[in-house]
């Protein structure tokens, strides 16, 4: 993280990560705290040590309120509740997801559903929750992140792969509504990036050397590498960039 540059406008910013416990998410969270803005973020699982970490870390401490995120009614109550300790959120970054593999002649509707609620319709109301106070405060970011995935022709993660296309598509709508009100709304769809859950499930010598050759640069992505072009897209630096989708992927896609 030392090495991320500093962007004074988000120092005191009320910012609300999803899923900001955890792998890209703990990164963004920690990226945010050391800008010194107010971080609040969400996750189902105790987040206490993480937040213990972070502040003797940064000497700046997260608001951790546990969420499940598929729970419309849930995630807006938590969306106030940090609204109402760190002021209008004025940055959303929609980070959590879940890319749990299905096969698509086993695939049911309760799956379905459960996936897109995860993966997509958590992001409109948490986007729907903001922006009032967004409007109110002159402006905000919103940040979406999808992948690659939807534009690779991949296979075995169907339901996920389609909400990852209707991110970009609600990314560019909201950017255009809410444009004149000076909220900026784009997506960012990383390659493979090395989280944990990643290395635990789906990371073998073979898989991520065959990944490493198609990619331009050679490195695999680490959770850290994404935190910077999110402090971008969340700063002043970004105003007027909206309704864009930006790839880091090592130059996999191109590659």
């Amino acid at each position: 993280m030392d090495s991320v540059a500093s962007f004074p406008d988000l120092k005191g910013q009320s910012v609300f990560i999803t899923g900001g416990g955890s792998g890209i998410g703990a990164a963004l969270t920690e990226a945010f705290l050391r800008q010194g803005a107010k971080v609040a973020f969400c996750q189902r699982s105790d987040a206490t040590a993480f937040c213990d970490a972070m502040e003797q870390a940064t000497g700046n401490r997260p608001l951790f309120l546990p969420c499940d995120i598929s729970v419309t009614d849930q995630l807006q109550l938590t969306l106030s509740t940090a609204a109402r300790v760190h002021g209008p959120i004025t940055v959303l970054v929609n980070n959590a997801a879940n890319d749990q593999r299905h096969e698509t002649l086993k695939t049911d509707e309760t799956f379905w559903d459960w996936s897109i609620n995860v993966n997509l319709r958590s992001y409109f109301f948490a986007c729907q929750s903001v922006i009032p106070g967004m409007q109110a405060a002159g402006g905000g970011s919103i940040i979406n992140f999808s992948s690659i995935s939807f534009m690779m022709a991949d296979t075995g993660y169907a339901a996920y792969i389609t909400a990852n296309a209707g991110i970009v598509g609600l990314t560019r709508t909201l950017a255009r509504e809410f444009g004149p009100d000076r909220i900026r709304v784009n997506a960012v769809a990383p390659g493979w990036v090395l989280t944990e859950r990643q290395k635990e499930m789906w990371v073998t010598p073979e898989a991520l050397a065959n990944h490493l050759a198609r990619q331009c640069l050679p490195d695999p992505i680490q959770p850290g590498d994404v935190a910077g072009t999110v402090l971008f897209l969340a700063s002043n630096a970004s105003r007027m960039m909206t309704s864009q989708t930006l790839v880091l992927d090592g130059g996999y896609i191109s590659g």
